[in-house]
């Protein structure tokens, strides 16, 4: 029997319908991945009480088109890599998608960051409304996963 644990901001949403799978931990990169590049907290109540949410930002800027706005350009290397910051930004989209079935293994991110893969194209941008998968296998997800398909060749 597996119980919730984890920090409250970094659990995936598939945690509240106790479906468990090696994607949650993709999902809690992804919100590393954020807070990294936007240079503050996933919950930060010194922000606006509108922008307490990290998440609920980052999507509003990916539905207007802003994304680069919260992006944390007080560095100078972030100022000049904008499009490798683009698509790290699109890294963190494809890791925080709410249906778990359409995230990234850990070993594709990783390709990734090398550069020997890209982001999936179509991608999910309403990270605020949890959804299980369709097919609903749970049994299959439940199944315990040999390491080695969990890392995967690189």
């Amino acid at each position: 029997m597996t119980t919730m644990r984890g920090t409250p901001g970094y659990l995936a949403p598939e945690w509240l319908s106790s479906v468990i799978t090696e994607k949650v931990d993709v999902y809690s990169f992804g919100i590393v991945l954020l807070e990294i590049l936007c240079g503050r907290k996933n919950f930060d109540q010194s922000q606006p009480e509108e922008s307490w949410h990290l998440l609920s930002v980052f999507q509003k800027c990916w539905e207007q088109g802003t994304v680069l706005d919260i992006v944390d350009m007080s560095s100078e290397d972030m100022k000049m890599y904008v499009t490798e910051i683009m698509e790290m930004m699109k890294t963190a989209s494809w890791c925080l998608q709410t249906d778990y079935t359409r995230r990234p293994s850990m070993s594709s991110v990783v390709m990734v960051l090398e550069r020997g893969m890209n982001v999936e194209s179509n991608l999910n941008y309403n990270f605020m409304d949890p959804k299980l998968p369709k097919n609903n296998s749970q049994e299959k997800d439940l199944t315990p996963i040999p390491p080695s398909v969990l890392s995967g060749p690189r």
